[in-house]
């Protein structure tokens, strides 16, 4: 195993351990933190497959922007700052079930994968500049769907964070 694969591993350990700290703390404010923690890792990962310019588009779009209106929207409402409620439902050993087997399946499917004597695959030649990926992004025949799921992503975070502020802060005043 090579060093670059060896970092790879421990992003991606990092990247799941704080999803999972993301899901599992009762504090809103935590969770957005571990959440930003998430993102991060993720850009790490994007990094070490030389996509820089998605990493920077991670850290802008997702950590810049997504993370941080979740965080003034946890922090206008001055109630939810912890949760009182309880933090799983009845069902929730099938959901874990379900990770498990999915997460087994996975592993699986890396472990026959067998393409870990070459880490670093060729990056599509769309991404290598901005002006291919930005051509390759407005494009019919490539990625103009992605493009337009993620702004649609960005709008409704907005939403979220305004409906999540607007609503605790009605229950203040009440």
């Amino acid at each position: 195993m090579t060093s670059l694969q060896l970092v790879f591993l421990l992003a991606a350990a990092l990247t799941l351990a704080s999803a999972l700290m993301v899901v599992t703390t009762r504090r809103m404010l935590h969770a957005a933190l571990w959440l930003i923690v998430s993102l991060f890792g993720v850009a790490a990962l994007f990094a070490i497959l030389q996509a820089g310019f998605f990493a920077v588009i991670q850290v802008v779009v997702y950590i810049g922007a997504i993370a941080i209106l979740i965080i003034n929207a946890i922090m206008l409402t001055r109630r939810v700052m912890e949760d009182k409620g309880p933090q799983t439902n009845a069902l929730w050993w099938i959901a874990a079930i379900t990770s498990a087997l999915v997460g087994v399946g996975l592993l699986g499917l890396v472990l026959r994968w067998g393409a870990w004597s070459n880490p670093i695959p060729e990056f599509p030649e769309a991404a290598q500049t901005p002006l291919n990926l930005g051509m390759a992004l407005v494009s019919p025949q490539a990625f103009v769907l992605p493009f337009e799921v993620a702004s649609v992503l960005l709008l409704a975070a907005l939403i979220g964070a305004i409906f999540i502020a607007g609503n605790y802060t009605a229950l203040d005043r009440k």
